[in-house]
């Protein structure tokens, strides 16, 4: 049996390809609503990041959520965002160890 194929994503900001479970997805909704999906699977466009706040603060700068999601993406926006990937970068750091313990056990 040939092994499983790994997705491969880019991150937004350091042009970084890295399979897909180790980066965290920025995802616009159908109505238009910007928000981190943890999961990776809500429905939209997503954009995908590092897990790193400088890779946060190089996409503000560069404007790429703009240009990755397809919308202009206003300041207090990226404000909230930048509060919610602070956050939520502690629970994927925190998922992904699980994960990777996950795998040794196998």
């Amino acid at each position: 049996m040939r092994p499983r194929k790994i997705p491969q994503r880019k991150c937004v900001a350091c042009q970084e390809m890295m399979p897909k479970k180790e980066l965290i997805r920025i995802v616009r909704s159908p109505q238009g609503e910007i928000t981190i999906d943890l999961s990776g699977k809500k429905p939209g466009r997503g954009a995908y990041l590092c897990g790193k706040v400088s890779c946060f603060k190089l996409a503000k700068k560069s404007k790429a959520f703009e240009r990755a999601l397809k919308v202009p993406v206003s300041a207090d926006i990226y404000d909230r965002l930048e509060e919610d990937f602070i956050r939520a970068e502690d629970e994927f750091q925190a998922s992904k160890e699980l994960q990777d313990d996950d795998d040794d056990g196998e």
